[in-house]
């Protein structure tokens, strides 16, 4: 995502104390977009309709571009604005380090950017378990790969069959053994098993 702040002054955009500015993320599932901010009060509201996993909100980038020292960004919990604690972190020092604040409804939390000892706590909590997060994933992802290579479907093509195997199946077929064991006995599918065959018969 690029982050683009334009801190070039346009008269008549901005008051002296900044604008409160709305973002409202929902989902397909989520039909009413007015509830997250209902009776707060903003100046502008950027809404995209995206999952929480969708890291294209092109609202959300137009939010970012449009802000300015002094404003407010509103969002109604922490889980509407990021799409994990890594991006929430992110985003949190990346608004904050340019003078805008950021509100969180449900939380109750405002990030300033201040020197506020509860404020950094909350961010240096974000990311240990940012990284927690990380970790875990990376550790399923492993777990995940070795488990699929216990079963014998680990990425890539298994190996052809030697010349020797590929005249002990043809022997085994022409005995009459079931084509199904002798294809579990070779750890192949039927229909390679048939590949086989169609290739020896030429």
């Amino acid at each position: 995502m690029v982050i683009d702040f334009i801190l070039t002054n346009e008269i008549g955009r901005h008051s002296l104390q900044g604008q409160r500015i709305g973002y409202i993320r929902i989902s397909s599932f989520d039909q009413n977009p007015d509830r997250q901010l209902e009776h707060i009060q903003v100046d502008k509201v950027f809404t995209d309709k995206a999952s929480g996993k969708d890291i294209h909100r092109p609202e959300l980038d137009m939010l970012l571009s449009f802000v300015r020292e002094g404003d407010t960004v509103v969002v109604h919990s922490m889980d509407r604005l990021a799409r994990n604690l890594d991006d929430l972190r992110r985003l949190v020092q990346k608004l904050t380090r340019h003078g805008v604040r950021i509100e969180f409804i449900k939380e109750r939390l405002t990030f300033t950017g201040e020197d506020s000892p509860r404020a950094n706590l909350i961010l240096s909590v974000m990311g240990t378990l940012a990284e927690f997060e990380r970790t875990l994933i990376r550790e399923r992802q492993r777990e995940g790969i070795a488990l699929a290579k216990q079963r014998g479907a680990s990425r890539g093509r298994k190996k052809a069959l030697s010349p020797e195997r590929v005249a002990e199946l043809c022997r085994r077929v022409t005995a009459g053994e079931q084509k199904t064991r002798i294809a579990h006995d070779f750890g192949i599918s039927r229909e390679t098993l048939y590949k086989y065959l169609r290739i020896e018969s030429l």
